[in-house]
């Protein structure tokens, strides 16, 4: 069964991201280097347990973390879950499979006053010091991904109804408020902008020759800005995002609210930044509590 069946799969009945879906092709395409080469193997759904297995301690042997690991094994289990549900195999090589076990990392917040230090920290007479200042205003008013922000569009953003239009996961959309800070810099943006975009590109966000704004750019921004300010180790557009979600809990935001914002599907996944809430929480009952201040 060619895997571009499943990619078809995914693209049209599960309407998974372009993004997603060249993740799943990269996954299966190494496995199938790595049988090809080691058993002369041309075909991934006839694959056995133990291949996948020696694949495992291969991937380990290279130094890949077993969150990585586990995410390529997941690429197959959903390639042979998709077979059995085409009845093109009776049952899949990893029925039995567990993932490796992945140790927990704490994922440290900025502090407000570290974001404050960084959003003061910007030049903006130039387009790329307003552009920067807008990305880490967005990421920390909005909590949106990394890949979010760089497919934004100008016509997702609603200034006079200061509202922002995201494309998610799945291509779910969902929209977000945008706070007056945000639309004073988005407006100077938008009007700089129109000095680098001799192509009338779509996309909100562009690099100083008038392309669309890639990955590895965005981290740079937010590594650099923010090692001026942090001395965490992790710095990061998912840390601002963490950040967002966590300075709103800590303020009383409702859960259910802050998981339509993030765009998580479920509560589960927005529960893991409840953390450090519970902490500060704490923290002002035992500062708080009558009982406790007597002792």
């Amino acid at each position: 069964m060619p895997v571009s069946s499943f990619l078809d799969y995914l693209q049209l009945e599960k309407n998974y991201s372009v993004h997603t879906i060249s993740a799943y092709k990269r996954d299966l395409e190494e496995f199938l280097v790595f049988i090809s080469s080691e058993y002369d193997q041309k075909d991934i759904s006839t694959a056995h347990y133990t291949q996948i297995r020696n694949w495992i301690v291969h991937l380990v042997d290279l130094g890949i973390s077993n969150r990585s690991i586990n995410r390529k094994i997941s690429s197959l289990k959903s390639y042979y879950k998709f077979l059995l549900k085409i009845e093109a195999i009776e049952a899949s090589p990893l029925r039995k499979h567990q993932s490796l076990k992945i140790p927990k990392q704490v994922q440290v917040p900025f502090s407000e006053k570290e974001i404050t230090a960084a959003l003061d920290s910007f030049d903006t007479t130039d387009f790329e010091g307003i552009r920067n200042k807008l990305i880490v205003e967005l990421f920390y008013s909005t909590g949106i991904r990394r890949a979010e922000l760089i497919n934004i569009k100008l016509s997702d953003v609603d200034l006079s109804n200061h509202m922002l239009k995201v494309l998610g996961k799945r291509n779910k959309e969902r929209y977000i408020p945008l706070l007056p800070m945000v639309i004073k810099t988005c407006t100077k943006y938008i009007s700089s902008r129109n000095t680098v975009d001799s192509t009338n590109n779509s996309y909100l966000f562009l690099t100083k020759k008038g392309l669309k704004i890639y990955e590895t750019l965005v981290y740079r921004i937010i590594n650099n800005y923010f090692s001026l300010v942090s001395s965490k180790v992790k710095k990061s557009p998912h840390i601002l995002r963490h950040s967002f979600a966590t300075h709103l809990l800590n303020e009383g935001a409702n859960l259910n609210a802050v998981k339509e914002l993030l765009g998580h599907s479920s509560l589960a996944s927005t529960q893991v930044y409840t953390h450090n809430s519970i902490a500060q929480l704490s923290q002002v009952y035992k500062d708080a509590h009558p009982r406790n201040k007597k002792k």
